[in-house]
This record gives C-alpha cells, structure tokens and sequence, in this order.
C-alpha cells in the first residue's frame, strides 16, 4: 500500500530531511511514526501524499509511484488519502458541516449525495449535533473531529496523521486517539506522527521511530536498524 524504496530527500538550504529511508505499511495498519523535532517525520508525510518528491529512491502509494506520477496522478491519489494536521486548518467562516462538505466539493461529488455523507462522517467522529457549530463555538478536540470528519469523507484507504493531539490537554487526547482506534478497527489504516512518547508506550501498535532524516527503529522487526552517524 505505502512503500519507500531508499528514499533520500535533500534540500539546498537545511539539508538532508530523509536517508535512505526504506519501509512498507501494509493495508489495515496502524503505525505511530516517532522521534524529535526535524527527525523527518512531517517529511516523510508528505512524501506519502507527494507534496515533496525524493531526491533519490522512490515511493509508491496505493499504485501511484513518485518517480512518474503528473499533477493528476498526485490529485487522484490524495483523493483516496486523509490528511489530519496538528494546527485543525478549518474555515473559519464555515461551519463543521461546511468545512466537511467542502472537501466534497472540490472533488466534484454529486450536490445530491454531499449531505447524507457529512452527517455520517460527523456522527461517526461525535459531533452530530455540532453540524452547524462554526469553528470558534467548538473546543480544540471537536474541531480536530470536524478535521477528521474532512478527512473521511472521501472514505480514504489510509489516514495520515501529523501531531494530531499536539494542541490537545488529556482528556481531549485520549479522545482523539479513541477515535482514531475505531476508525482503524473499521479497515483504515492510520499512520500517526506523534511526540507522545506515553500515549505510544500505553498501546501494542507498529512503532517507526526516526531519528536525522532515518528510520532508527521499526517494531515490526523487532531490532534496531543500523545507521552511521
């Protein structure tokens, strides 16, 4: 489903973002991606919906390889991906159906199944009585849910993560992750970048940790994976 091949990613200014980063999620996963500020985490992220291309190496995702794909290919496939960032991005003059529902529209769904598939998106995440809330009105948790109602709409086969508890207290977090559990029990996968270090010891879930640009850990193989400094 996700695969990178020997990814590099290196830029003029800042350097080398990712080395020679080499890893498969397969379909259904649920993996926490770890490590310190400018491990690469984001980086890598951002490889999986194409918004960066590897300087060497490649990446496929879902079919679409990053050695060939045109600005249509790229489109297509983020179609097929939800993206959930730390900082929520709603419109803020829209409310949580709006916000929701926009993510249809710029896909060009039929005017005629928007609604139906927004109030189940939101029902799912918790928010049905919300649907007219805007952004303001809500707390950091349930605008993270309207995020990742946006996210699902589209019925992605993989959700992408970036920090999404990062501005959330506790209790907020524990329901985010809840979330996300029930979202990954229903079939899709879910790769998570997170700094909670003890969110992650409290679950069983694959661990990718990074550490300058390359991967240093995967629990899927159970052994640290050699890098020289």
């Amino acid at each position: 489903m996700i695969r990178f091949f020997n990814v590099t990613k290196s830029y003029v200014r800042t350097g080398t973002a990712l080395y020679d980063v080499s890893l498969h999620v397969g379909k259904g996963e649920f993996v926490f991606l770890t490590g310190a500020s400018g491990a690469g985490k984001t980086t890598l992220l951002k490889m999986v919906y194409m918004e960066e291309r590897p300087t060497s190496g490649e990446v496929r995702v879902s079919g679409t390889s990053s050695l060939d794909a045109t600005a249509r290919d790229v489109a297509r496939l983020r179609r097929k991906l939800g993206i959930v960032f730390q900082d929520f991005r709603l419109l803020e003059n829209r409310t949580a159906e709006q916000n929701v529902a926009f993510a249809l529209e710029v896909t060009g769904a039929a005017k005629a199944t928007i609604g139906a598939k927004v109030a189940r998106v939101l029902t799912q995440v918790g928010l049905a009585s919300k649907g007219t809330a805007f952004p303001k009105e809500l707390s950091g948790g349930e605008q993270q849910r309207v995020a990742i109602a946006r996210a699902l709409v589209n019925d992605p086969f993989v959700l992408l993560a970036d920090e999404p508890t990062g501005n959330l207290d506790d209790r907020a977090t524990r329901g985010i992750f809840q979330l996300l559990r029930e979202i990954n029990a229903a079939g899709t996968a879910i790769v998570m970048a997170t700094h909670n270090l003890e969110l992650i010891r409290r679950q069983e879930f694959r661990t990718i940790e990074m550490n300058r640009g390359g991967v240093v850990f995967d629990s899927a193989n159970q052994a640290r994976v050699a890098r020289e400094s």
